[in-house]
């Protein structure tokens, strides 16, 4: 039976059409290799439309090394090519932009982002024995996308969006509800940036036990707005103000208001490779506790200050990130609360070691001194078992870390998309 079940397995395999099989686009010599260095792209779609080169799978071994970035605009994303040249193309260096709008679908913003990589590849496989098998065809008087006026826009550059949702999970001596929604509207311009923002959530929980039953239940929300104005390549001016509750954090009702001022290492135009901003606010916000607090308040006005700095980078090597941000309040100096602050160092980094290996390390740590919205009373052991009420620190931290290495074949051309895998 099992010799029968092999070869009809062989005799199936051996009769498949040479359409259904595995498809491969290997160049042969001369042929471009390209390290595609892309996180938001669909790699086996470029691959499949763009079969003109070999697509290796670690940057030593290619002659471009395209680096794709994606940034955020006021009606969509941006996303940034950087073809570098290697080995042979050494000194060869080209970026070229794509624009895709909220309301271009996954398989449109796929189509675009492809077809500008194929426009890319063009100058450095142009050098290439590959060229004279390569046409060029141009369909007249098409447009990739018309261009608007302001004038003509309807909406004035704004952009919504809202959205709800839920989760129930029930058993016999357990049950779970949990409801959300959020609301984003936001207007983006050269000079003006502006953001309102609104989401909250409620969850309860029942559990019964052999003698009693409990029933937790927890809220949050907030709304949030904050408005930008340039000033340059370096300098931004704003102000966020805010309404919150939770009662995590045995907080009914806080409202902030904070402007704000920013000053970027490097020019704005640079932030998809790389970005050293620091930030000030200065800002006062209102205070109203659900239970009496340890410094036996139920509500307060206090001003605070806080400074931010943030560096991030991406480079054919890898990319790193780091984060450094003091909170501080600012009154009562003489009393035991004037050394009320928060202090959080974050990093993370991804380094490309040698062909093959990588290194991703992560970590973060914060020294706390802030926490004034604790509750005199103790927390029950039910409300720490739930994580349902926020605890007494002087610290938090957290770290990861993991290694990869793969080897095999430099080449990954061949699409297959069997199974899903």
């Amino acid at each position: 039976m099992h010799k029968f079940v092999s070869l009809t397995v062989a005799i199936l395999f051996a009769c498949l059409p040479a359409s259904a099989q595995v498809a491969t686009v290997n160049g042969g010599p001369g042929t471009l290799n390209v390290f595609l260095d892309c996180g938001p792209c669909d790699g086996s779609y470029v691959r499949e439309e763009a079969p003109f080169v070999n697509y290796v799978r670690d940057r030593t071994a290619a002659d471009v090394h395209l680096l794709v970035t994606t940034e955020q605009t006021g009606g969509g994303r941006r996303y940034v090519l950087d073809y570098i040249g290697r080995r042979d193309m050494a000194g060869l260096r080209d970026t070229l932009e794509v624009l895709t709008s909220n309301t271009d679908t996954n398989e449109e913003r796929r189509e675009a982002l492809t077809r500008t990589i194929k426009l890319g590849l063009i100058r450095y496989v142009a050098r290439t024995p590959v060229a004279s098998d390569l046409d060029i065809l141009y369909s007249g008087g098409q447009t990739e996308r018309p261009t608007m006026n302001p004038a003509e826009d309807p909406w004035n550059a704004w952009i919504f969006r809202v959205g709800a949702n839920g989760e129930v999970e029930s058993e016999e001596s357990t049950d779970f509800l949990r409801l959300g929604g959020n609301f984003d509207a936001r207007r983006v311009t050269e000079n003006i940036k502006f953001r309102t923002s609104a989401n909250g959530n409620f969850r309860r929980s029942r559990f019964e036990l052999t003698d009693t039953t409990i029933v937790n239940k927890t809220n949050n929300g907030r709304v949030w707005a904050w408005l930008a104005k340039s000033f340059g390549q370096h300098w931004s001016v704003g102000g966020t103000a805010s309404a919150s509750t939770s009662s995590f954090d045995n907080v009914n009702l806080a409202v902030e208001l904070a402007p704000a001022v920013e000053y970027s290492i490097f020019p704005y135009s640079e932030f998809n490779r790389r970005e050293f901003r620091i930030e000030y606010q200065l800002g006062l916000t209102a205070l109203e506790y659900d239970e009496l607090t340890v410094f036996e308040k139920t509500s307060e006005r206090l001003l605070y200050h806080e400074l931010q700095a943030t560096l991030e980078s991406r480079e054919p090597w890898g990319s790193s990130e780091l984060d450094i941000e003091f909170y501080q309040y600012l009154h009562d100096f003489e009393s035991p609360r004037s050394e009320l602050y928060r202090i959080e160092l974050s990093g993370e980094i991804d380094i490309r070691i040698v062909r093959g290996l990588s290194l991703d390390v992560g970590a973060g740590v914060s020294w706390v001194r802030d926490q004034i919205s604790l509750p005199a009373e103790d927390i029950s052991e039910e409300d720490i078992l739930l994580r349902s009420r926020r605890l007494a620190t002087d610290y938090e931290y957290g770290m990861g870390i993991g290694l990869t290495y793969i080897f095999g074949s430099i080449y990954n051309n061949v699409v297959n998309p069997r199974f899903g895998f």
